[in-house]
This record gives C-alpha cells, sequence and structure tokens, in this order.
C-alpha cells in the first residue's frame, strides 16, 4: 500500500442544498487529492437510508464506499449541539468497517461546532477508528461569499487536514492491516483476523 493506493471517502452529513459543511468538505477532499489519494462522496441527502435497526440495511452502494475507504472525512452542520440525525444514522450502522481507519471532522456552525466533532469522535472512537488530533469548524455566512471560501485560515485548515489524512491515514491503514496479518495477539487488531 503507498499514499497513492489511500482511499478517502467524504461523508457529507447536511440535508441541505448549498449546505456549507459539505462546500468545506469538498475543499478538504480536494486538498486529500492533491496530496496523492483517491477521493469520493458520499451525500447523505441523495441515499436514501432507512432509521437503523437491527434488521435494516443500507443500500449497497453505501455499503460499497465505506468498505472502499480507508480513511474517511464526516461534515455535518452543528444541529442543537450535535451532528446530523442523517450523519448519525449513517454511523449507526457500521462498526467493524471503521476499525484502523482514519477520521477528519468538518462541522457549519455559529458556535464553534466542538460538541459536534466530540461526539463524532465519540462514535468513530467506540468503532475502533483513530480521529485527527483536531477539525475544522466553519460559520457559513462569515467563512463564506458568494458561495466560494473566503477565510484564508479557514483554507489552511482544510488543506492541512487533506494532508495529514493522506499522510498519517497511510501509516494507520498500513500498521493495521499488518497486525490483521500477522500473528501478534496484542493489538487490538487481532480481533479482526
Amino acid at each position: 500500500m503507498s499514499t497513492n493506493d489511500l482511499k478517502v471517502l467524504g461523508v457529507a452529513g447536511s440535508m441541505r442544498d448549498g449546505s456549507y459543511s459539505k462546500k468545506a468538505l469538498n475543499l478538504a477532499l480536494e486538498s486529500a487529492k492533491r496530496h496523492g489519494a483517491q477521493v469520493q462522496l458520499l451525500e447523505l441527502a441523495k441515499v436514501d437510508i432507512p432509521i437503523y435497526s437491527p434488521s435494516s440495511t443500507v443500500p449497497a452502494k453505501v455499503d460499497e464506499n465505506v468498505a472502499w475507504a480507508d480513511a474517511f472525512i464526516l461534515a455535518s452542520p452543528d444541529y442543537h449541539g450535535s451532528m446530523s440525525g442523517a450523519l448519525k444514522n449513517f454511523l449507526d450502522y457500521f462498526y467493524e468497517e471503521f476499525s484502523g481507519k482514519l477520521f477528519g471532522y468538518v462541522v457549519a456552525s455559529h458556535e464553534k461546532g466542538l460538541t459536534v466533532m466530540d461526539q463524532m469522535r465519540t462514535a468513530v472512537r467506540q468503532c475502533y477508528g483513530w480521529s485527527l488530533p483536531y477539525g475544522v469548524s466553519i460559520n457559513g455566512e462569515q467563512d463564506f461569499v458568494e458561495g466560494r471560501l473566503s477565510n484564508q485560515r479557514i483554507q489552511q485548515r482544510l488543506n492541512m487536514m487533506g494532508r495529514d489524512l493522506v499522510t498519517y491515514g497511510w501509516l494507520i491503514r498500513s500498521q493495521f492491516l499488518q497486525d490483521v496479518a500477522g500473528n501478534d495477539s496484542e493489538t487490538f487488531a487481532a480481533r479482526y483476523r
């Protein structure tokens, strides 16, 4: 596996047309692509995922996207200090599929989006996924002008996220795959053999 083989899935959790979180997510994905990753965007507004129950399943395309990905960027608006229901519902369907994969986070918020990122990190951690130690929070009306990002500091952080997701995502995923293929019982990856 090389950094050029790393596959990054961006998951847009907003159901709104013109979503600021999706616009910022696309900029982070562009950065990941510039740094050698293959990228795909999954817009939850465009797929019909039933409310989670043990007997329900996600559409095959969603399953395929998640299985394809080595790393993720989750993007959500801030709804009452939490992630969107669509994103939480998406996360509820997966567990082992997130193990040994790195996640980045983008939040559109009039506040700072910190509780939203904390909740996304908690869900990912429970699935043995890894998180970048930072996220990117945007305030749509302030940071975008006529649909384009106007805040240079936010642009730099989105660029950094794309770069770091590729660099560290490759390291984590490569080591996880080696651990799964190995015979060391003192790694969490041993449970996935």
